[in-house]
């Protein structure tokens, strides 16, 4: 047997001992986990934890596995959100399938459960325009996925919206450009898959009545081409426009989620035409900002969220003091006086069911609720404590490693199909 494997080498080696000359259908239960909540997967798929991290393990034949992950290490390095690949194990006894493995995505939901779970109501329309703009992603770095579905992507909170990451990338290819004939049957074989999807969840009455499969289905194909043309496309407009135009262009592309590259500006008598190169790696700017000044590794809307909360107290710090606050300063003031004191406050029985930044994010939420119905601020800890009484215990359940407290009866995740 040979095994290939991504640094760090100490990550990969302590999986050495488990054994893979076996079938995985084969391995013992004890060196597995249950995952309840997964996807569908056409292959053989497994978990095992060590070391405090979770890693799915896939039985696919070897050209596919090497395609995967050597797919998955370039986005990884490109920033595409996707699985993290580890490494695979070829050249098994009994001409076996190769087995690749990926860590697995902290926090993450199958649709499934997103789709049967407390959140059911508002979920369609968020969930599906979450996909289309991981299919634009990938469209736009030159990637025909080929399969693309809500069973190959994982879900995750992102500030009360969902970022998606995809989870399978054997039959993606990679061109230096698609076509919009590629690009068309792309999304075309997306809208079957989800369709049949969601009519799959209806007939096991675990879809909301009040959802219509085909109906939202249909629909993606439309908020597709509204997103790809919104990022893509040239836009004229008057000399005298330039800037404003420009710079709100620009904006709404930021605020889509993609980050720009190169902007070229085409002038004429006749007027200007703009052309925004728009860059497909994950988009960084408030997280790289929040990192700086706390050390927190968060998402990318969480960050833009908690930034707000960083420069209000910020404020408050210079309004109380009379002088202003340098902004390392305020950070790590927030970190120690706000921030940390609010992620603490969580039971330890209720400890990893959200991440500890979406926690953060929907306290603020609720401090805004409560604040509305009574009329006045209730502050930070009336806010704290009625979220944990009434909210938190309601939130649901997914699996983390086992550095946080683990509810492996109601985690919600999904395979590496």
């Amino acid at each position: 047997m040979r095994y290939l494997f991504r640094p760090p080498a100490a990550e990969a080696a302590g999986l050495l001992s488990l054994p893979w000359d076996q079938p995985l259908e084969e391995w013992d239960p004890d060196l597995l986990m249950d995952v309840p909540q997964r996807g569908i997967s056409r292959h053989v798929v497994r978990f095992t934890a060590w070391e405090g991290r979770v890693y799915a393990l896939k039985e696919i034949a070897e050209p596919l596995a090497r395609h995967e992950y050597a797919l998955l290490a370039e986005f990884e390095g490109e920033g595409l959100p996707s699985v993290s690949v580890l490494g695979i194990c070829v050249d098994r006894p009994g001409d076996q399938d190769a087995i690749l493995v990926t860590r697995y995505l902290e926090y993450s939901m199958s649709y499934r459960y997103v789709f049967s779970g407390p959140r059911a109501a508002d979920s369609p329309d968020r969930l599906l325009d979450t996909l289309v703009q991981l299919l634009v992603r990938l469209h736009l770095a030159g990637i025909y996925w080929g399969d693309c579905s809500l069973s190959n992507t994982l879900f995750r909170l992102d500030a009360g919206s969902y970022t998606a990451y995809l989870v399978d990338a054997e039959t993606a290819e990679r061109y230096p450009s698609l076509s919009a004939g590629m690009r068309a049957y792309d999304v075309e074989l997306a809208r079957e898959r989800v369709g049949a999807e969601l009519m799959d969840l209806q007939a096991g009455e675990l879809l909301s009545p009040r959802i219509d499969p085909i109906e939202v289905a249909d629909s993606l194909a439309g908020r597709y081409e509204a997103l790809w043309d919104e990022v893509t496309r040239e836009e004229v407009f008057r000399l005298d426009e330039q800037a404003y135009r420009i710079a709100e262009r620009l904006q709404r592309i930021n605020d889509l989620g993609f980050d720009v590259g190169e902007v070229e500006l085409v002038t004429s008598p006749e007027g200007a035409r703009l052309r925004v190169e728009t860059r497909v790696a994950e988009p960084g700017q408030q997280r790289h900002e929040l990192f700086r000044l706390t050390g927190l590794e968060v998402q990318e809307n969480q960050a833009r969220r908690l930034l707000n909360d960083l420069w209000s107290y910020r404020a408050y710090l210079e309004q109380r003091g009379g002088r202003p606050v340098p902004e390392e300063v305020a950070g790590r003031r927030w970190l120690t006086d706000v921030y940390q004191p609010v992620v603490n406050a969580i039971p330890v029985e209720l400890a990893g069911r959200l991440e500890p930044a979406e926690v953060f994010h929907e306290v603020l939420e609720h401090r805004w609720f409560l604040s509305e119905r009574a009329g006045f601020d209730v502050g930070t800890w009336a806010a704290v404590r009625s979220y944990v009484q009434h909210v938190l215990p309601h939130a649901p359940a997914v699996l983390t490693t086992p550095s946080v407290i683990v509810d492996r009866e109601t985690a919600a995740v999904d395979a590496s199909n």
